[in-house]
């Protein structure tokens, strides 16, 4: 499940200086914002790079602020290690949640990660652009969830629950995936299973869990070979979803703290609908 190549310009990823804050003030509609995008591609040639090169350039004509990571570019190390934590003793074993909690309270992450956080914390939404590799992101983005999202940072007793108004609360967040299946195959009666479940992890797992408000993700199906007529189609629904980016109403994700969960974090009998089943259950019934 992989994307063609698509001839793009460069994307600009010289950030904005800000000063990094804890929550995401108020806005008055209509207010320009601050967008991290994060994007993972090998190719600079290919689909992935292209859209992200047209969400950078349709945010920025709509007068948001953008800051741009593409891994790829910034040769992102995947891999988390001691390395992340330059006073970690090298003959102390490694206990990675300590390890984390400790280098964040101190200040003393690895500086390309502290620089990921930094944009994090400037952020009022950010957006994932990946490729789906084998029902999932390509490694050097799940490289980035696992080294910038750190103990202390994302999650952890000295920030608020995960599920609810998590650490990075006020945030919005979108999944914008290419992918080489048609639709049909990621439908509830399809091969693949819903698209809706296969990003579940991200969705919940990660943006829910650390406070983020997930948005219904914009996903290109059929990519191999991708036509420019199809092309422009895709480009044409991603503006329309970016536009909307501060205005969607997020996926109804239900709160660790609303009285849905029993203290073993397991849902309580009778909350959902007859017959829901699977993720849905955790969807509040709007």
């Amino acid at each position: 499940m992989t994307t063609t190549a698509v001839t793009t310009t460069a994307i600009d990823s010289t950030a904005i200086n800000s000063t990094a804050t804890t929550a995401t003030p108020e806005h008055a509609p209509g207010e320009p914002r601050k967008v991290l995008l994060v994007t993972a591609h090998p190719e600079p040639g290919s689909l992935t790079a292209a859209l992200a090169s047209f969400a950078v350039d349709h945010l920025r004509a709509a007068g948001h602020h953008v800051r741009v990571s593409d891994l790829y570019a910034m040769k992102w190390r995947a891999a988390l290690d001691a390395d992340d934590f330059p006073d970690h003793p090298a003959d102390r074993r490694l206990e990675i949640l300590p390890a984390q909690g400790e280098a964040t309270r101190t200040g003393r992450l690895a500086p390309d990660i502290a620089a990921e956080q930094e944009k994090l914390l400037w952020a009022d939404a950010v957006v994932l652009q990946f490729p789906l590799w084998w029902f999932s992101v390509p490694a050097i983005l799940k490289g980035w969830i696992d080294r910038v999202f750190t103990f202390g940072f994302a999650h952890g007793p000295a920030v608020p629950p995960p599920y609810s108004e998590g650490a990075l609360a006020g945030r919005r967040a979108l999944l914008a995936t290419t992918v080489g299946a048609p639709g049909t195959a990621f439908s509830d009666r399809g091969i693949h299973g819903r698209l809706a479940d296969v990003l579940y992890p991200l969705q919940h797992g990660l943006f829910w869990f650390t406070g983020m408000a997930p948005l219904e993700p914009f996903a290109v199906h059929e990519t191999v070979g991708l036509p420019a007529d199809r092309f422009a189609a895709a480009t044409r629904a991603y503006g329309e979803r970016l536009d909307r980016l501060f205005t969607d109403a997020p996926v109804p994700y239900r709160t660790l703290t609303g009285g849905d969960y029993d203290r073993a974090m397991r849902l309580n009998p009778g909350v959902e609908a007859p017959g829901t089943a699977g993720s849905d259950l955790h969807l509040r019934t709007v």
